[in-house]
């Protein structure tokens, strides 16, 4: 998803986000990496084209952005936290040989937790994992 420069910029406006380099590049970024990066993953590719770039600069910016609800954190593995610009209710499925993220459709407010009625859900996920189809054709 390439948006041009002008409309990520407007997007950060819009929602009274400061629109600064470091904050455009990590925004640009999560909109074409769609595989649910991690820190790690954002910091050093956009090292090679910001060598100025901290690892602090980026937990702010996801931090901040998670909080305008610009993306959201998804925990697919209990040591790991990524990031996803998709906010609409949808599942992942990792594959457990080559870590591959996927998403996929599902409609989350069709599972229904029967103990939990006189609870307020804020948030539902739905994680798959398995073999992704490329890795079961190399077995």
């Amino acid at each position: 998803m390439d948006k041009p420069l002008q409309e990520i910029v407007n997007e950060l406006k819009k929602r009274n986000i400061r629109p600064s380099y470091q904050r455009l590049k990590i925004l640009e970024y999560l909109m074409k990496e769609r595989y649910h990066p991690t820190v790690e993953d954002i910091y050093f590719d956009l090292l090679k084209k910001i060598p100025t770039l901290s690892k602090s600069t980026i937990y702010n910016t996801l931090k901040l952005f998670i909080e305008k609800k610009l993306i959201k954190e998804v925990s697919i593995e209990n040591n790991e936290t990524r990031y996803d610009i998709i906010l609409t209710n949808h599942g992942h499925f990792k594959c457990n040989k080559c870590g591959v993220i996927i998403d996929f459709k599902v409609n989350i407010d069709d599972f229904i937790a029967e103990n939990l009625n006189d609870y307020k859900i804020q948030e539902k996920n739905v994680t798959f994992k398995g073999i992704c189809p490329k890795c079961f054709k190399e077995k």
